[in-house]
């Protein structure tokens, strides 16, 4: 088995047909059948079923279908770090980011990646933590970042910084007897009819973790997994919310809404930079990297991206 056999083998799965596959890799169609035939001797298995309409995939032949995705992937990889390797930083680099994060991050970050790697295609993907952690996992991309390091301890890591979480307000709807702006009392915060994403998401596991561990329960009649919607209610009067103040600066350099810290304790959560090792660091995406924490001091030092020493604040309790 080689890897020429294995893209011959892919395309055919994916075309379903022997002659549009020997089309797509430009082979004579007997040569091609013949490669499965030698496939399916070695392997002593059956690859593909055939019939006058094409061809269908064994059980044996999805399997080696999603292998030999792998490989084929994994060499390009290999191939394009070698390649970059002596090089101008060039190819396509895969960074997913949580949509908090996203909102204030990704425009600066791609703006200077463009102006500093002409050569790099660069794909910021807004996703959910999740997604992120299972892009990470598959090697779909090659870095992310994420709040919880959770069941992906096993993958590389850096700290970038502490975030505290702050309560956010219409200006004309401060729900508390203190004054609009005013550092909250964790204790306050069932008085307030809260907006914030469904229990699967990021954040929302956090801000539960910390509540289980203050013995508080949150009134949460509103659930929303998009950012942008739980800003537009809030900023309307119709609830509060709970987020990192770079997700909202946007909204209250409007003017639209009010922020105030959260104290006895903070609310904060650690913010990490991802990779999977088992993805090769193209010289590409080493470069990104460095931009990217070039950027995040930026932001942080101009105060747009608010962050803390790990030491200054209360964590939550993971039990």
């Amino acid at each position: 088995m080689d890897i020429r056999q294995l893209r011959y083998f892919v395309a055919i799965a994916e075309e379903g047909s022997l002659s549009a596959a020997a089309q797509r890799v430009h082979v004579a169609q007997p040569s091609l059948s013949q490669h499965v035939i030698s496939l399916e001797k070695e392997l002593d298995v059956q690859l593909l079923e055939r019939s006058p309409r094409g061809v269908t995939l064994t059980e044996p032949g999805e399997i080696l279908l999603s292998h030999a995705r792998e490989v084929i992937a994994a060499l390009g990889r290999a191939e394009e770090a070698v390649r970059q390797s002596g090089s101008e930083p060039q190819g396509e680099v895969t960074f997913g980011l949580p949509s908090s994060i996203a909102m204030v991050l990704s425009v600066p970050l791609a703006e200077t990646v463009r102006l500093e790697l002409p050569k790099v295609r660069l794909r910021l993907v807004d996703a959910m933590s999740g997604f992120i952690k299972t892009w990470l996992e598959d090697q779909t991309i090659d870095m992310g970042i994420l709040y919880d390091l959770g069941s992906v301890r096993h993958l590389s890591h850096r700290q970038l910084m502490t975030e505290e979480l702050h309560f956010f307000s219409a200006p004309d709807a401060w729900p508390f007897d203190s004054p609009p702006g005013s550092p909250v009392p964790m204790t306050a915060l069932p008085e307030a009819e809260l907006v914030l994403p469904s229990p699967h998401h990021g954040l929302r596991s956090m801000i539960d973790r910390f509540m289980k561990a203050q013995g508080i329960d949150l009134n949460v009649p509103t659930e929303m997994d998009g950012l942008g919607h739980i800003k537009s209610m809030v900023s309307r009067g119709s609830g509060y919310t709970i987020l990192a103040p770079a997700a909202a600066i946007d909204y209250v350099e409007r003017g639209e809404l009010i922020m105030a810290p959260i104290v006895d304790p903070a609310m904060v959560r650690p913010v990490y930079l991802m990779r999977n090792p088992g993805r090769p660091a193209t010289r590409a995406s080493r470069e990104v990297e460095r931009i990217t924490l070039e950027v995040i001091r930026d932001l942080v030092a101009r105060g747009i991206w608010q962050a803390l020493d790990p030491t200054d604040v209360v964590t939550p309790d993971r039990g």
